[in-house]
């Protein structure tokens, strides 16, 4: 009988798988490696271009640095020239006000109606005077009502008195004053009707 030794195949064998699994191995750690470094040179490379993206926008920033600092510096002047002609427009206003109600009482004052005092005091007005009847009276309230400069025209007391012989009656009247809107519509049209 013939005896084969079948162990050195059989070794042979083991020794053959095992340098196929560290083949595979090895192949599969070698394509792990490529996939790894082809990701991160693609992830170094869109670093790259948004460090390059962020530089530029950053140049642009400085650029348009030192207009935005003038515009910054324009709003600043704009305010406070705005504040300056708010300011110019309240003192001209209150300048121009007396003047306009002393002539609307003087205006709106019937004959035989004498104002004998105006106080003021923010803008509540009170006016003291004497007239001949009482009908008089109501005649300068209604007068009031219906000027621009006085608002809440109210009559507060009438007394009947009697100064060198003469029946009178004494009157307090209570207003607010009142600045009328300028019209800037009809003087805008003015400024061009004269300038053609």
């Amino acid at each position: 009988m013939i005896t084969i030794n079948l162990l050195p195949v059989r070794e042979e064998r083991r020794k053959a798988g095992a340098r196929q699994l560290a083949v595979g191995l090895a192949a599969t750690l070698c394509g792990a490696l490529a996939i790894t470094g082809f990701f991160h040179w693609s992830l170094l490379n869109e670093l790259t271009e948004v460090k390059s993206a962020t530089a530029q926008t950053q140049r642009q920033i400085d650029q348009f640095g030192p207009q935005l600092a003038q515009v910054e510096e324009y709003r600043r002047t704009k305010a406070e020239i705005e504040k300056k002609l708010e300011v110019i427009e309240r003192l001209f206003a209150s300048r121009a006000g007396p003047v306009h109600m002393l002539d609307e009482l003087a205006t709106h004052a019937p004959d035989r109606l004498w104002i004998t005092h105006v106080e003021t005091s923010g803008v509540k007005v009170i006016i003291k005077g004497m007239s001949l009847d009482n009908e008089l009276v109501a005649v300068f309230l209604t007068a009031l009502n219906q000027s621009p400069y006085f608002s809440k025209v109210e009559l507060l007391s009438t007394e009947a008195k009697e100064k060198e012989g003469l029946k009178l009656n004494a009157f307090e009247v209570s207003a607010r004053a009142a600045a009328p809107k300028r019209r800037t519509a009809t003087v805008e049209t003015a400024a061009v009707d004269l300038g053609q």
